[in-house]
């Protein structure tokens, strides 16, 4: 599938040599998407899956505080299922193109419009239906248009197309993404896909992405939930392309338990370990090819920060780091401008030593002990900076937490697409 920036930017090499994983799919998943014309330009825009009867089911959600409906009713829908048991199979419903985000009474009575018309058609309870939106905010969704269009993707539903449902939930996305992996436990093959979308508006807790991974493993549902908040919060929500978090976020994690007598009900038991390092390893691509896609991007930088004294202080450096303006944008311009890193560290309001502080880019020695390192050159910083990949390595030499966070730069072309965004 041919990979298209919409900037003016080069192809960097990491988003020119991937391609969407060939024959992608999931024993009990079936995929649909179609175009129902809620964007203006006549993609896809409107992706059905459908779960198998029997599947566990787990969901994260977005912090704001002014998420939209999809969001609220996806999470009511989780908390209702901790006190009742659901019988048959599940279904998400998804569109691009408009987030159906404070939009009031309309858009509740839209997600509840949405929600009958697919129990309906596809002959599920209304607690099995689950609703994302993601595009432009305040603007009321043109629920005519996605019902009208339910029995259609009923029709089309196929074990083979979650391609077309990757491209259908994009945005200012420029290729949909997937990732898979398969991992053996107990001398059985499990597998594990998920695709997601994101470009902008990307900051925890989570960023302005969907998400939804599926598995064919059979595990108990509390524990589905607890492996989904772990692997979060050592991916997307370690993220960061503008520092804008999202009112629709959506990660949902589906376990179909189609692998014949393997069963995981407790995180003692043999192969869960495994099961969870494989799925944090495709979520954490999944959240790599987010950034590395995002809004006019041309590198990809890896933060590290280590010898903080706490998780949380290592973690609140590093984001100080990857959403500065200034740190992002000598990134683009190519500036081994290592102040700028000073000066992000520093505000960010943890514990630190100014003279104890050790910054390194990639392997080269920038700066120790209150100033710049003896071994550096601008010369040699200039050269790191070309690279496409980028990592900004911080030792605080206070303690012993470290902390690991994955950002882009900022472009001239992120101010030009998001200027653009309603035209």
């Amino acid at each position: 599938m041919a990979l298209l920036k919409k900037n003016k930017n080069p192809i960097p090499s990491f988003i020119r040599n991937y391609t969407f994983p060939h024959g992608m799919k999931i024993e009990g998943v079936n995929f649909s998407a179609l175009c129902a014309s809620i964007k203006s330009d006549k993609k896809l825009d409107l992706t059905l899956i459908e779960i198998r009867e029997g599947a566990s089911l787990s969901g994260v959600f977005t912090t704001s505080q002014t998420r939209s409906s999809p969001v609220r009713w996806c999470e009511d829908i989780f908390g209702r299922r901790k006190n009742k048991t659901l019988s048959g199979k599940s279904a998400i419903l998804v569109n691009s193109g408009n987030s159906n985000t404070f939009t009031g009474e309309l858009g509740k009575r839209a997600v509840e419009k949405s929600v009958e018309t697919v129990s309906k058609n596809l002959g599920c309870e209304k607690e099995n239906v689950f609703v994302a939106s993601t595009g432009v905010i305040g603007e009321i969704l043109p629920i005519d248009k996605i019902i009208s269009k339910v029995p259609d993707l009923c029709e089309k539903l196929s074990p083979n197309s979650i391609s077309q449902s990757a491209e259908a939930i994009m945005t200012t996305d420029t290729f949909p993404k997937g990732v898979c992996a398969n991992v053996m436990i107990g001398g059985q093959k499990v597998s594990i896909v998920g695709i997601a979308k994101g470009s902008g508006m990307i900051s925890p807790d989570m960023a302005t992405m969907l998400g939804f991974i599926f598995t064919d493993i059979s595990i108990n549902e509390e524990l589905l939930q607890e492996s989904l908040h772990k692997s979060v919060n050592q991916t997307f929500n370690n993220i960061s392309v503008d520092s804008d978090t999202s009112t629709s976020d959506t990660v949902i994690l589906a376990a179909t338990g189609t692998v014949p007598g393997l069963h995981i009900s407790k995180s003692e038991d043999d192969g869960y370990s495994e099961f969870l390092e494989a799925l944090t390893s495709v979520m954490k691509e999944l959240s790599h090819l987010i950034v590395k896609d995002g809004e006019g991007a041309t590198k990809f930088i890896e933060i590290r920060v280590s010898g903080a004294v706490s998780d949380y202080s290592a973690k609140k450096v590093c984001q100080s780091i990857a959403n500065s303006p200034l740190v992002k944008t000598a990134a683009s311009g190519e500036d081994p401008n290592w102040g700028r890193i000073i000066m992000a560290i520093g505000k960010s309001g943890e514990s630190v030593e100014r003279d104890k502080i050790t910054i390194k880019f990639g392997e080269i020695l920038v700066a120790e002990k209150g100033a710049v390192a003896s071994t550096y050159s601008e010369d040699l910083g200039a050269r790191y900076m070309k690279r496409e990949e980028l990592i900004i390595d911080v030792d605080l030499n206070m303690g012993e937490s470290n902390a690991i966070f994955w950002t882009c730069d900022f472009s001239g072309e992120y101010v030009s697409i998001n200027a653009d965004y309603r035209s």
